[in-house]
This record gives C-alpha cells, structure tokens and sequence, in this order.
C-alpha cells in the first residue's frame, strides 16, 4: 500500500484531493497489484519561497526496479507538475521503505 504526501506553501492554489488522486492513478497504471495509495496533504502559511515537495513511498518488490522506478517517477514527475497553476520551486522524491516496515490495516 503505497503512500504520499504532498508539502506546499499556500500561495499556490492545488487541488491536493486531485493531485493524490492521479498519484494513486499512475501507481496503478505501473503497478495494478500495488493496492490504494494512502495520501496526506500538508498546506503551510509559514514558508520561505513558494514551493510544492511530493514523496511517493513504495514497499520493496522484486519488479520495482531501477526501469520501474525510472518509469514511475518520469510519469509521476511530468503529470504532477502539470497540475501546479503557478511557478514555483518543486521537489519531487520516490522512495522504498525498508524491509523493517509495516504497513496495514488497523482494526480494534
């Protein structure tokens, strides 16, 4: 189950739900085992330089290699970066959880 998350300074007006959206979207396009993608938006009022960072993280599998990775991060790169109306600085990080990660459903 991947994850993402979304960091940006509030001058730039996102539509983060559509943003996570397309995110989970392009997984699955790569990926259609990869199940719902968990994601988490985070506007700020207190920044320096406007700014848009998105990390996308993935469990390790065997087919998420480097021609995978390269792939993923080319479409998630292009297709994201045409969602932000406005210039700004822009980040973007894909990143593998260690093998000493959990990731679940929690029921009480």
């Amino acid at each position: 189950m991947p994850h993402a998350e979304l960091k940006y300074s509030v001058d730039i007006r996102l539509d983060s739900a559509a943003i996570l959206a397309q995110i989970e979207a392009i997984i699955l396009r790569h990926d259609d085992g990869a199940g719902a993608c968990k994601g988490r938006a985070y506007p700020t009022g207190a920044y320096h330089h406007s700014h848009v960072t998105v990390s996308v993280s993935l469990l390790v599998k065997p087919h998420r290699d480097a021609s995978f990775s390269n792939a993923l991060l080319a479409e998630l790169e292009q297709k994201i970066s045409a969602m932000i109306p406005t210039p700004c600085e822009f980040s973007f990080g894909l990143q593998y959880s260690s093998p000493f990660y959990v990731t679940r459903r929690h029921t009480p």
